[in-house]
């Protein structure tokens, strides 16, 4: 808006200023649902690799895809990068860097290391479902919305992109 302005010589005008004001609360949003998101990563992650292990007991047990506990650590720890990068992409509102960082090679390396898909696609939908309830609102646990930008369905957009950029995970697993 104002480079354009500029470039006419002219001052912005009530148009441009009301996208300049949009633009600043959408941005905001963004950046509230982004931090959101980094706030409780570590329980979204843990909570979506336990949820994964629940369905599936064997896991923990000898010979098990989360035994001993350092394939589980690092079951944490994918999950816990998977959303860093989902937040990557949902801040800039672009999802290159989840592509290009993340999830080029993740299914050829969960092969190669005998991953279960299923299990890991399971996981990723657990925290899908975690990361739009804590940016909708509909948590059960405390409000991650309280005092600031958007709340509840005034972030149904930004909740559909995080969704998107996690249906982009699940694609690229399967």
């Amino acid at each position: 808006a104002v480079v354009g302005a500029d470039a006419k010589g002219a001052c912005l005008g009530s148009a441009d200023l009301a996208s300049l004001r949009q633009h600043v609360a959408d941005a905001n949003i963004r950046i509230d649902a982004t931090n959101a998101i980094a706030q409780h990563i570590s329980c979204i992650a843990a909570d979506a690799v336990s949820g994964m292990v629940c369905e599936n007991t064997g896991m923990t047990q000898p010979g098990g895809n989360c035994y001993p506990t350092r394939r589980m650590a690092a079951c944490l720890r994918d999950g816990e990068i998977i959303l860093r990068y989902v937040s990557y992409a949902l801040l800039a509102g672009d999802a290159s860097v989840l592509d290009d960082r993340c999830l080029n090679g993740l299914k050829e390396t969960y092969d190669a290391l005998g991953v279960p898909i299923k299990n890991a696609v399971r996981a990723v939908e657990i925290m899908k479902a975690a990361t739009v309830a804590i940016i909708t609102n509909t948590n059960s646990g405390p409000s991650a919305f309280q005092g600031i930008s958007g709340k509840g369905s005034d972030c149904q957009g930004i909740a559909a992109e995080a969704a998107s950029y996690f249906d982009r995970v699940i694609s690229s697993l399967s």
